[in-house]
Order: structure tokens, then C-alpha cells, then sequence
């Protein structure tokens, strides 16, 4: 049987991030795939992906494009629709646009969906500012109405949803009226290990991006009042605002290379985790090195994290609210219980999102669409 053809479809490509690196195993399933996007800066995402035939839209001959790409949001959908021909399957990675490409009539189109566009449709409010009033406010909020209906009207150009938790399958539900199979993203746990030669020291950890949505904010005035040390590995569009607001006992690294990650993870206290996130990779990357994990207590969390009060071995704590009090709570029954958590507790319960588990149930799903498309192929009626 020859291989199939396959198209790979991905947002943009400007970093390996969580998104990336669940492209990447397909890129080295599939090596000769063409892969489309918006936008792709060069040198920016893996040898894997970089070898494959990229093909950017118009959106990137646009001139210093990374500088200020996020604002291009209202011409992507018109830069969405790939088109393609002569492929068996069409296989998009889609947190925003990419699941708006089209494959041709019959081919199969399967979306591994981050999430819906949240900035249109759950998370608003988290990137604009509640009440906001005025002309600017109008437009922005038409806008997003705007993009939210493509958002419906282009999930029709998708046969087979994958969403990556099951916080991401109701909301598939709920934006599309469609249902999907989950199958959790990849986490590197034959990197992320513990090291039995460090012992935790006495701060807390944040990695993220610094975007409105993750709720940084609560964590920087939590430790404001505690007075605790606090290291940020991360960058992003709040970065300033975060420091601004930050005494000395919060440092801010900015992005690191995953061994220096890894090492932070190794010797910190906890993980601070305060976003509503589609799943989050660095909580289990975190208990994958033996940490305990402190999370806003739902979302993708609530499918990591074993938390404290309900699990005979616990490997973090929830706090309810998105509030300084409610974390600041958490954190002190944290401190009371520190002998409830162990390593090996929060390394058994990361091990089932590894990196293997997610090839397998990826590459299985996909090859039984290409069978279940041949056998309809076969079995149709000719045309005459």
C-alpha cells in the first residue's frame, strides 16, 4: 500500500510552544507532507518541521511581520483558506484559523483542536477589558462577532474533530454543536525527570507565556503580600506590565532553553498555575520532574493534577476563584501539607501523557480515517 498524502496545516510558526510540538510528531510521521500556515519565520520551530515543504501566506510578505503579527487577527481569516489538491487526508493543528483550510471534495479534514478562537468566543473578557465603552470598543466588538461566525460557519469544512481535554470537547460542543475524540497533547517525559541529587529550595515557579489570559497578575500580587520568592520563566505582551507591579523578591529570567526549564522544575517549591487553560503541558511537565502543581482548579488542570483532598496520593493543590485570596489560600494549605506530596506521586501521574501515548492514539485515529475514506472510495458508485 503506497503512503498517504498528507497536508499539514498549522496557525503560525514563530516558536516551539505547545502547539509546535504537537506538529512535530507528525512532521516526522509524515516527512514529505506539505505543510501550510500564515506565518513562518524562519529557524523558528524544530529541524522536523523546518524540513518540510512550507508554504506561508500573503500575510508573511508583509515587512517585519513578528514585530506586530498578533494584530494581523482581523485579515487572517481571509488568509485561512488553504486549498488543496491531490491529498488523502487533510490534518490541521488549530487554535485559531488553520482549521478554515478546505480539502478537496471526499478527502477527509482532521482538526486537532487547541480550542475554538477563545479571544471570540470564552476568554473575551480576559484579553479586552470588561465595560470597555466607546467607538474603539464598537469596532473591536463587532469584529470578534464577526470572526466568531466564520469560526461556526468554517468548522463545516472540518469531518473529524480532535480536541486536546475534555474541557476542549464541550467547548467544541458548545461553539460548533459537534463532537470530537480528545487525545491529550505530548509531554517530553523521558526528558522532564526528576534528579534525586536536588533538593526543592525554597521558591515558586511560573513558565508561560505572559499573555492577559494566564493570570499572572494574581500570582505577582500573591507573592507581593507573602513576601515569597518567586521565578518567572516567560515572555510575552505582559511581561512590562508584570514588573511594573513586581517587588524583588519576583524575578523574571524571560524564555529558557528546556534544560535550564527543566532544572527550575527540578528545585523549585511548586508551580503556580493560574490560567483557565485548554490543557497546559507545564503542569505535567512539572510533576513529570517530581513538583507539585498550585492551579486555578478548572480547566485543562482538573485532567493533570491530582489535587489535595481527593486523591491518596495528591500532586497539587486547586484554589476556586481567580482571586489573590483564593491563591493565597491555596499556597498556605500548600505549606501545610507539604508531606502529602511526593515526587514519585506526581512522576507516576504525569507518565500517561507522554510523548509515545500521544503518537500512538494520533496515528491510530488518523490511519482509521484513511481506512474508513478508502473503504467509502471503494464501495461508491462510479459516476457516469
Amino acid at each position: 500500500m503506497t503512503s498517504p498524502r498528507l497536508a499539514l496545516v498549522h496557525d503560525w510558526l514563530t516558536g516551539m510552544r505547545g502547539g509546535e510540538k504537537c506538529l512535530e510528531p507528525a512532521a516526522v510521521r509524515w516527512p514529505d507532507a506539505e505543510l501550510r500556515t500564515l506565518l513562518h519565520r524562519r529557524g523558528s520551530v524544530s529541524p522536523a518541521i523546518e524540513r518540510l515543504r512550507i508554504s506561508a501566506s500573503w500575510l508573511n510578505a508583509l515587512p517585519g511581520w513578528p514585530r506586530y503579527y498578533r494584530y494581523l487577527l482581523p485579515l487572517m481569516p481571509m488568509a485561512a483558506g488553504h486549498r488543496f489538491r491531490d491529498v488523502d487526508l487533510v490534518l490541521s493543528f488549530s487554535h485559531c484559523v488553520a482549521k478554515g483550510a478546505i480539502a478537496p471534495p471526499g478527502v477527509p479534514h482532521v482538526c486537532y483542536c487547541f480550542t475554538p478562537m477563545r479571544y471570540a468566543w470564552h476568554q473575551r473578557g480576559q484579553y479586552f477589558r470588561d465595560g470597555e465603552r466607546g467607538i474603539k470598543a464598537k469596532l473591536r466588538n463587532g469584529l470578534l462577532s464577526r470572526m466568531r461566525d466564520w469560526d461556526r460557519r468554517t468548522s463545516d469544512r472540518v469531518t473529524h474533530f480532535v480536541a486536546i481535554s475534555e474541557t476542549i470537547r464541550q467547548r467544541i460542543r458548545d461553539c460548533y454543536g459537534r463532537d470530537s475524540t480528545v487525545i491529550h497533547p505530548p509531554v517530553e517525559t523521558d526528558f522532564y525527570t526528576p534528579d534525586d541529587a536536588m533538593a526543592r529550595e525554597n521558591f515558586y515557579l511560573v513558565v508561560s507565556a505572559l499573555a492577559p489570559y494566564k493570570r499572572f497578575d494574581l500570582a505577582i500580587e500573591a507573592f507581593e503580600r507573602l513576601g515569597r520568592r518567586l521565578v518567572v520563566i516567560g515572555s510575552g505582551q505582559e511581561l512590562a506590565k508584570l514588573k511594573a507591579k513586581a517587588g524583588s523578591n519576583v524575578a523574571f529570567l524571560g524564555w529558557q532553553p528546556d534544560d535550564v526549564i527543566r532544572d527550575y522544575y527540578r528545585r523549585c517549591r511548586a508551580v503556580l498555575f493560574p490560567a483557565e487553560e485548554d490543557f497546559g503541558i507545564v503542569p505535567v511537565e512539572a510533576q513529570a520532574c517530581g513538583a507539585p502543581v498550585i492551579a486555578f482548579g478548572r480547566g485543562g488542570a482538573t485532567e493533570t493534577v491530582r489535587p489535595l483532598g481527593s486523591a491518596e496520593a495528591p500532586t497539587g493543590v486547586f484554589f476556586a476563584e481567580q482571586t489573590c485570596e483564593s491563591l493565597i489560600e491555596a499556597i498556605a494549605r500548600f505549606e501545610a501539607n507539604r508531606d502529602a506530596f511526593s515526587p514519585e506521586a506526581a512522576r507516576a501521574n504525569a507518565l500517561p501523557f507522554s510523548r509515545q501515548r500521544y503518537e500512538r492514539e494520533l496515528f491510530g485515529f488518523i490511519d482509521a480515517v484513511l481506512r474508513s475514506s478508502r473503504s467509502t472510495t471503494a464501495i461508491a458508485p462510479s459516476q457516469s
